[in-house]
């Protein structure tokens, strides 16, 4: 009788094994020596003065960002499929964060001939162009410039208006980079090319049901991206709408379209966006006039395959366009970026980049525009060199580099 149990007990683990496809243990461990530096200076009648700060660090993610994460999928029958998704951010070069903490991504999916249903926390639809078309993929100090200002901007009004959103290394970016509560659907392949999404983030707050105390939409997002491509193009086009504050008067979002663009010509990838961020915010009942500060951005970029490695390079500029309309209260920063990767397998590369960055009139937007070489250049967040923008004085410029080692597996 035991014979035929434990026969009976391993023929069910066969069949559960056969249904659930093998999970995936997966993650990149990237560090390098990476230098930051700011430079400030003094600005209209201000005896001139200059101050710099610098900082040396061994970095994480200067290629690919550090992960550790778990993935896999269950054959439902009839072209449907069960997965699941779970990543977790790594700070390898301290140890900090691990897999208790799946900030990057926490998803279960059903999938089949209609598309793909997602729910949970993921990257937002609006967010897509910005990363996969910069020829730096968003990390270390050539990220395309629009992600860094996108990412100032969400965070410096996550900070004003309640706080950040989410936990882990992604703290104050939300909505912009990744949104939890979310809901998603993506168009089945076999389109001809064509892919999209749709995606609503639930703010989950607590429905009031009196007119004076209103209820608060802050973390709600809507958003959806459109595409098309073949083996050699990609084109896509993306929208997004996060509340930060939704009483009135005196609401706020923030709302993002963006463009871009790839071609490989083989011998040479060239890539391209062009992205508008609005951060609108009502009236309130001392000035009700709404006001919308607008950011403007271009990146061209290309990647230029040399042997066993890959040069990056990309050119980009953002203007900000204050909402006050008073004269001369507008800013603009551009950014150039080289670099190189040398792959010494499928899973191991050497790289090295470097950055400079130069602000205009910074005192006008100094926490958004006075942008660093790091992914996010808030101290208040990220501790890092920061500008000086009191006593006369407005962010300048600033420089980076990276060399590092990555490994994927």
């Amino acid at each position: 009788m035991k014979k035929n149990v434990l026969a009976l007990c391993a023929l069910a683990a066969a069949g559960t094994a056969a249904a659930q496809s093998s999970v995936t243990m997966f993650g990149v461990v990237d560090a390098g020596i990476s230098y930051y530096s700011v430079k400030s200076r003094s600005f209209g009648l201000t005896p001139p003065r200059e101050v710099t700060q610098s900082q040396k660090v061994l970095s994480s993610s200067g290629y690919n960002s550090s992960r550790f994460g778990f993935r896999g999928s269950e054959d439902l029958g009839g072209g449907l499929a069960a997965s699941f998704w779970l990543e977790a951010p790594v700070a390898n070069d301290s140890g900090a964060s691990g897999i208790a903490n799946f900030g990057r991504r926490s998803t279960v999916s059903l999938s089949g001939p209609f598309g793909e249903i997602r729910l949970g926390r993921d990257y937002t639809a609006s967010f897509w162009n910005d990363a996969v078309f910069d020829p730096f993929g968003v990390n270390g100090v050539g990220t395309n410039l629009i992600a860094v200002v996108n990412s100032n901007l969400a965070a410096s009004r996550a900070l004003a208006t309640g706080g950040v959103l989410g936990g882990g290394l992604s703290a104050g970016t939300d909505s912009y980079l990744r949104t939890s509560n979310a809901v998603s659907y993506f168009l089945p392949p076999g389109l001809g090319g064509i892919y999209g999404q749709v995606q609503y983030a639930l703010h989950e707050n607590v429905d009031v049901s009196t007119a004076l105390a209103g209820t608060s939409e802050r973390g709600r997002y809507v958003g959806g991206r459109l595409g098309w491509t073949d083996s050699k193009a990609d084109v896509a086009l993306g929208y997004g709408e996060s509340t930060l504050v939704s009483t009135l008067p005196g609401g706020e979002k923030i709302k993002s379209l963006n463009i871009g663009g790839s071609y490989d010509f083989g011998v040479a990838k060239v890539l391209a966006e062009w992205s508008r961020v609005r951060d609108v915010r009502d009236g309130t009942a001392t000035l009700p006039v709404r006001l919308t500060d607008r950011y403007d951005g271009l990146v061209a970029g290309v990647n230029v395959p040399v042997g066993p490695g890959v040069i990056r390079a990309s050119l980009a500029r953002v203007n900000f366009k204050n909402g006050n309309g008073l004269p001369d209260s507008d800013a603009s920063v551009n950014k150039l970026a080289l670099g190189y990767v040398h792959h010494l397998s499928k899973r191991t590369a050497l790289y090295a980049s470097v950055a400079r960055i130069r602000v205009r009139n910074g005192h006008n937007n100094p926490t958004v525009m006075g942008v660093t070489p790091l992914v996010l250049s808030l101290p208040a967040i990220l501790p890092q060199p920061a500008y000086v923008s009191t006593g006369g004085m407005e962010p300048r410029s600033s420089y980076g580099y990276d060399f590092g080692l990555r490994h994927a597996f």
